[in-house]
């Protein structure tokens, strides 16, 4: 064993690799010990302490090793490594390896097998991720209505009205007009409603909140509705509360909601079972 004597620039002449087991042993450490600290291999350390660099993987292992070792046992690891790289010159290099001269990190920091699937994992989390976002950016359509078919169907609603007011005859404009505001209050949050006229011209389309009232413009020309949630919906006309358009959620869409076409729904409401709902089913609102 090598008598510790302070002097760290000095190797002794048995090599750097016995003054660094010398400086182990002396200080009770067992290569198990140093293995753990550094997270270097058991065999490395044996090799490194037998002198034997050269079979290591490549040059800058073999000091960065030792370097690493020797701020376990306290001894300067500078000095240790420019004595590892003077008796490597002196001994044949088979284990020496070609490509980029570089210091190889400190082994101890290499990331652990768990945060490496860690990382992997959030990798492949954030490729799900930007694909179902991307799917859904370019292919929009696969979740709404098609604009067409809806623009189409506001049109044919509007020719109907049309051809209503015409069938009617001029003797329409001689009967009574019920007077007062048409009011719609949502009953839930997040009623989706859109009110339109007769022209497919569109009056107001939204999420209402619970409590909140839209008034049908007094002259709005043959104004329409389209909801899925006519049972969440309150209707009065000049301060008359009426029955709502239907009890149960459905789609209602080319609904009237004149002040005359809604009273005379409620009188039919209260005289029986309700009537159809002007217009079908359709698919629901975007």
């Amino acid at each position: 064993m090598i008598e510790h004597d302070g002097d760290q620039n000095d190797p002794g002449p048995a090599g750097i690799g016995a003054r660094l087991r010398a400086e182990r042993e002396r200080q009770g450490l067992t290569l198990q010990d140093v293995a753990a600290q550094t997270r270097i291999a058991l065999r490395h350390l044996a090799t490194i302490e037998d002198g034997a660099f050269a079979s290591l993987p490549g040059r800058t292992y073999a000091t960065g090793f030792a370097r690493n070792y020797a701020k376990v046992v306290g001894l300067d690891p500078d000095m240790v490594a420019a004595q590892v790289a003077a008796e490597m010159a002196a001994q044949p290099q088979t284990g020496e390896r070609g490509g980029a001269s570089f210091q190889p990190g400190d082994p101890a920091r290499v990331p652990s097998a768990g945060l490496t699937w860690l990382a992997l994992a959030a990798v492949v989390l954030l490729l799900l991720g930007g694909f179902f976002f991307m799917r859904t950016l370019f292919a929009p359509a696969a979740q709404l209505p098609s604009l067409i078919e809806q623009q189409e169907q506001e049109a044919a609603a509007a020719r109907a009205a049309q051809a209503q007011r015409a069938a009617a005859g001029p003797a329409a404009a001689d009967r009574p007009q019920p007077a007062g505001p048409v009011v719609f209050t949502a009953l839930e949050d997040g009623i989706w409603v859109k009110f339109y006229d007769s022209t497919g011209r569109q009056l107001m389309q939204k999420h209402m909140a619970r409590g909140e009232r839209y008034t049908v413009p007094a002259d709005a020309e043959g104004p329409l509705l389209w909801t899925g949630r006519p049972d969440a919906l309150a209707i009065s006309v000049g301060g008359r509360e009426l029955p709502p358009l239907a009890r149960e959620q459905r789609i209602m869409r080319d609904v009237p909601v004149t002040a005359q076409a809604l009273l005379a729904r409620g009188e039919d409401a209260a005289a029986g079972p309700a009537s159809a709902s002007p217009g079908g089913a359709s698919p629901g609102p975007a």
